[in-house]
């Protein structure tokens, strides 16, 4: 996420961000994540907010990295027990074999849609053989601001199935659905399992 606005929001909007989305811990896709990584693996949660998601892998017994490129978040994610936060983005994603799991809920579609296919190939080459890759973004095309001015970029399924296929993955699960986000506005979206 490199948007100084979508970025700003963020900071500006921490506690209450974390406030609407504090139950990941019991969130049947952050479960279904965890029994797909090996005991005692290592996680990284990329855009990783209040760091929920990477607490509830930590409990489990997994090595946790949540990178979030907000200080505001990094500080309420930094103060879950056992989770090694740090301020970092898609950008900072150089490593090859390295992580059992990878855990991109909602954070990319704050990036260019010109950025994905180089994030998803280094998202690929950052996990190990047959690692798990969790993906969740809005369905639609083109780019726009939300009403509180966040950029969004919205891909179609078909299109986001294309590029998990053409840098590597192969897709287990996925859902859809329709939901209301930080800014009240209810939109169709997709979450989607894959392996490297």
């Amino acid at each position: 996420m490199s948007d100084r606005e979508t970025l700003q929001v963020y900071a500006d909007k921490a506690t209450d961000y974390a406030k609407m989305v504090n139950e990941t811990d019991a969130n049947p896709m952050v479960q279904r994540f965890i029994s797909a990584v090996p005991k005692g693996g290592t996680v990284l949660d990329i855009g990783c907010g209040p760091g929920f998601a990477a607490a509830a892998m930590a409990q489990a017994g997994l090595a946790a990295h949540a990178w979030d490129p907000v200080p505001e978040m990094l500080e309420l994610a930094s103060a879950h027990t056992g989770v090694n936060a740090r301020q970092a983005g898609y950008d900072n994603l150089t490593q090859s074999d390295t992580f059992d799991g990878i855990w991109a809920n909602f954070s990319m579609l704050h990036t260019p849609l010109s950025k994905w296919p180089d994030q998803f190939a280094a998202i690929h080459r950052a996990l190990k053989p047959k690692g798990i890759f969790h993906f969740g973004t809005k369905l639609g095309t083109g780019e726009a601001r939300d009403s509180i001015g966040r950029l969004y970029s919205y891909m179609t399924e078909p299109d986001l199935n294309d590029l998990l296929t053409s840098t590597g993955f192969t897709l287990t699960y996925a859902r859809t659905g329709e939901e209301a986000g930080l800014s009240g506005e209810i939109a169709p979206f997709i979450v989607v399992q894959a392996h490297a």
